[in-house]
């Protein structure tokens, strides 16, 4: 089951839905040691006799699969949301939202470690980042049209919120053939207007 609109980590709002999930398809290259290709995407059943998912919800709006890895460039300003741990090393009861920047040259921090589809995001001196139980969160970033892409997916790191030490995140741009060849077509397209 996957639950959207969900604020409160452990209650439901009147906004929030319930849908059930048809299947999982993981990368087939994904490596749970080194993290690469560190995506999967989740399959939604479909509402009796219809087309969507779910029903239109105003607290929910879909953002787009990007398809360059040229879109946003460094220093670009994305939001990062989820549950993970704050600060004080407990786990967010409410869903927390921070803005990250973009971090060119993450080789320069994690070497041989970095692999490709990998990016990080965050700033240098540590003050914002993602966290444990953060993983699999989004990193949405905007352009210019007001149009949102999910940029990253929350991967991995060392330590939070320490200088020098960006969080890595999986470059959605990366891997846009791999989520085309599972979805089709038109379904990667339907929101890139």
């Amino acid at each position: 089951m996957v639950k959207f609109s969900l604020w409160k980590k452990n209650r439901a709002q009147t906004t929030t839905d319930i849908v059930p999930v048809e299947q999982i398809h993981i990368h087939p290259h994904y490596n749970g040691q080194t993290y690469e290709n560190d995506i999967a995407l989740v399959e939604l059943k479909k509402l009796p006799f219809k087309q969507e998912c779910f029903r239109e919800n105003p607290a929910v709006r879909p953002v787009c699969v990007p398809w360059t890895p040229h879109l946003f460039q460094p220093n670009h300003t994305c939001s990062i949301s989820g549950w993970g741990r704050t600060a004080e090393g407990k786990a967010a009861k409410v869903l927390l939202w921070a803005n990250v920047s973009l971090i060119p040259d993450c080789e320069r921090f994690y070497e041989d470690r970095f692999k490709p589809g990998m990016m990080c995001a965050g700033d240098l001196d540590g003050s914002v980042d993602s966290c444990q139980g953060d993983s699999g969160g989004p990193l949405v970033c905007e352009d210019a049209l007001g149009v949102s892409y999910l940029w990253g997916i929350v991967s991995w790191g060392d330590k939070c919120g320490e200088p020098g030490h960006p969080g890595v995140y999986t470059q959605v741009a990366h891997f846009f053939e791999w989520i085309r060849s599972v979805t089709s077509w038109p379904l990667v397209t339907k929101f890139n207007s």
